[in-house]
């Protein structure tokens, strides 16, 4: 039986199910995914042969490609959050691990691109964990 995972954009407006497995999870420290999340790292499925269909608004995704490369990131034009997209002339799905709402049964094989991390991004096994916000 296949893999199914469902997911969608914060405000809903795009909704997804894949069918298939993942080849691979990375966390890409590079800059582009830095400025793609905002954050530390992008956290990305990759599958050569799982399926995408959208069960609704896929019209409303918009896919920015940096000059000159092959990066690119497709996002709700909504609310912004960052949804799969179709690479590589069909031949790659790209998928943001937080988009899914399923569990997935793979883990990150690796943190990728780690000689372009941010200079905060270390030792960060030190810093305090809480379970809900400060205050």
């Amino acid at each position: 039986m296949p893999h199914t995972h469902h997911g969608a954009c914060q405000c809903g407006t795009v909704r997804f199910e894949i069918s298939g497995a993942f080849d691979c999870f990375f966390l890409c420290h590079c800059a582009r995914c830095r400025k793609d999340t905002g954050s530390a790292h992008a956290a990305n499925l990759f599958s050569t042969t799982a399926t995408i269909t959208w069960a609704a608004g896929q019209d409303n995704i918009t896919t920015y490609q940096v000059p000159g490369t092959r990066h690119e990131k497709s996002f709700c034009r909504t609310c912004g959050s960052a949804v799969p997209g179709v690479q590589m002339e069909g031949g790659l799905l790209v998928v943001p691990a937080g988009s899914l709402d399923s569990a997935i049964d793979i883990r990150p094989n690796a943190h990728i691109c780690c000689a372009d991390r941010a200079g905060w991004d270390s030792d960060l096994q030190d810093v305090p964990a809480m379970d809900g916000l400060p205050g």
